[in-house]
């Protein structure tokens, strides 16, 4: 009896020391546990606007409204060419009149001009304040630029004007101080891309 309460005892002694190194264990496991370093969470990126598509883009720009090079005007529309000078066009041509009231035609229906292929002509008056200058292009519907052109090269840019309807021919006006070159005054006439289509060539004053 007494040799079965020592077995008893040591066995329970034995479960007691084997039962404390586990306990230890999970102590310090939860211990560590409970002082690891918290996570994180990932940073966030900043949100990009949409780019638009390069093609769009493209297509945007090349779709932009352009200003016109040619006015467009109603027939017997009175067009203030500045400094007293008054110009309009009829079906049958170019009007225009000086600070004197003294009216000009250029007719196109004449026979004068051949409308089927690219012209320009050239008209001017002035005195020893300054010359008005215009003329009639035609045998175009691309005509986009007008320049009267010096004989060293200078240039003057002219405006354009055309009926409704594209008829094939226009008129050009433009202004410049009394002529000083001997060597005249040409005319180029120009399409939208920048070609030249018909010139007249300068005329000694």
């Amino acid at each position: 009896m007494t040799r079965t309460k020592k077995y008893a005892a040591a066995a329970a002694v034995a479960a007691v020391l084997v039962g404390v190194p586990t306990g230890a264990y999970a102590t310090h496991a939860t211990h560590a546990t409970e002082n690891a370093p918290a996570a994180h969470p990932a940073p966030q990126l900043p949100r990009q606007a949409p780019q638009p598509h390069t093609h769009q883009a493209q297509q945007a720009q090349q779709t932009r409204p352009t200003t016109p090079s040619v006015r467009i005007i109603q027939p017997g529309e009175r067009i203030d060419a500045r400094d007293g000078w008054t110009l309009w066009l009829t079906r049958e041509g170019k009007h225009w009149a000086g600070p004197d009231g003294y009216e000009n035609f250029r007719s196109v229906v004449d026979g004068n001009i051949d409308l089927s292929r690219p012209g320009v002509s050239h008209q001017s008056q002035g005195d020893a304040t300054g010359v008005f200058h215009s003329g009639v292009y035609y045998g175009t519907k691309k005509a986009a630029r007008v320049e009267l052109v010096a004989a060293d090269g200078t240039r003057a840019r002219a405006a354009l004007v055309e009926l409704p309807g594209k008829p094939g021919w226009g008129a050009w006006y433009v202004s410049t101080p009394p002529a000083t070159d001997p060597g005249g005054l040409g005319v180029a006439l120009y399409d939208r891309t920048g070609k030249l289509i018909a010139e007249l060539p300068a005329f000694p004053v």
